[in-house]
């Protein structure tokens, strides 16, 4: 091989390693702006257990989960209860919210550690506005008959309305289990106004529309969705998107998570 030739091999030998060097370095410096911990907020009626089949599945995808356990007592209660866990966070967090537990996150995720919010069949109240409020132009979900009140201004759902409107689409051992475990939730929740702009407003959003929601209205999910213009999926869900179709919101979740700083 002559000298010329030598050199010119040399010289693209050189390109290559640099090529994948440089291919290796960018892959890297994604993958250090992907957020590691996660935030998962449970709705009305329920508890943390709601995310149980999430969690290790976003896990397995080597996220540090946490599921907070709102009072359910009032909305400034259940902010604080968030912004606790926040406050344990040590990196950025991806916050996520179910059903009421938008609101919730939509003032929490205000937070300078929240990288990125999702909302699952959730309510997105803005400034000065209230879950009784933002559905208000629709139809009355089916879910409203079968609430009851007791004398401690708390509501309740009936066994008839978590197995026929709340949780449809999931097993009779789960509908049971839904039955026993639902958290009573004060009427003021859903009337207090939000006192900040929302969050939503300012940070990546992600979208799960419930298409087979009877708790939140879908056209309300998706009018919610395309305002903040949110990465949105549909599932043809009931209302517990998380329990019947696990897979698809923790995949929502781990993208939200993997591009939250990059936007």
């Amino acid at each position: 091989m002559t000298i010329s030739k030598m050199l010119r091999a040399a010289s693209a030998a050189i390109a290559g390693f640099s090529f994948v060097t440089a291919l290796a370095i960018g892959v890297a410096a994604q993958a250090s702006l992907a957020v590691k911990n996660v935030v998962l907020v449970h709705g009305a009626w329920a508890d943390g257990s709601s995310w149980n089949k999430a969690i290790p599945l976003l896990e397995a995808k080597g996220l540090h989960v946490v599921a907070v356990q709102l009072p359910l007592t009032s909305l400034d209660n259940d902010v604080v209860t968030v912004k606790r866990a926040l406050a344990l966070q040590d990196r950025p967090v991806v916050l996520v919210g179910h059903s009421y537990a938008g609101a919730v996150i939509s003032v929490a995720g205000n937070d300078d550690k929240v990288a990125g919010l999702v909302f699952v069949a959730a309510f997105a109240p803005d400034d000065g506005e209230s879950v009784f409020g933002i559905s208000q132009p629709y139809p009355p979900a089916p879910i409203g008959t079968e609430l009851r009140p007791d004398s401690q201004g708390f509501l309740s759902m009936t066994p008839k309305g978590i197995i026929e409107d709340f949780a449809q689409d999931v097993s009779e051992l789960e509908k049971k289990l839904l039955v026993a475990t639902q958290g009573p939730t004060n009427v003021s929740c859903f009337s207090t106004y939000l006192p900040v702009a929302a969050a939503w407003k300012a940070k990546p959003d992600s979208f799960v529309v419930a298409g087979n929601d009877r708790v939140i209205p879908p056209d309300l999910e998706r009018a919610e969705a395309a305002a903040m213009k949110a990465t949105t999926i549909t599932l043809d869900s009931s209302h517990v998107a998380m329990l019947s179709h696990p897979k698809e919101v923790a995949d929502l979740i781990e993208q939200a998570a993997a591009t939250a700083l990059q936007k």
